[in-house]
């Protein structure tokens, strides 16, 4: 369990964070990692603008973030009641 945790926190890029892993997120690293990996993307863009269709990806952090999103919003709703 412990080998899985390590690499859950430590090495596992979640799409639901951008792509940085819940340790560079908690240290508050994810903002460096994104605001960098947005320079990276425009400039290929720009140096190659054939290969994109669109805009690039949106590398601005995310707010909160839950596991259990809907859980939380019925303990939220439960504290109301």
């Amino acid at each position: 369990m412990q080998k899985f945790m390590h690499w859950y926190n430590n090495e596992h890029q979640h799409s639901k964070i951008q792509y940085v892993t819940p340790s560079q997120r908690h240290r508050g690293e994810d903002k460096d990692i994104l605001a960098k990996r947005s320079i990276v993307y425009t400039h290929a863009k720009a140096k190659n603008p054939k290969r994109w269709s669109g805009d690039i990806r949106d590398w601005t952090p995310v707010g909160d973030a839950a596991l259990n999103p809907d859980q939380i919003t019925k303990e939220k709703l439960k504290k109301v009641a």
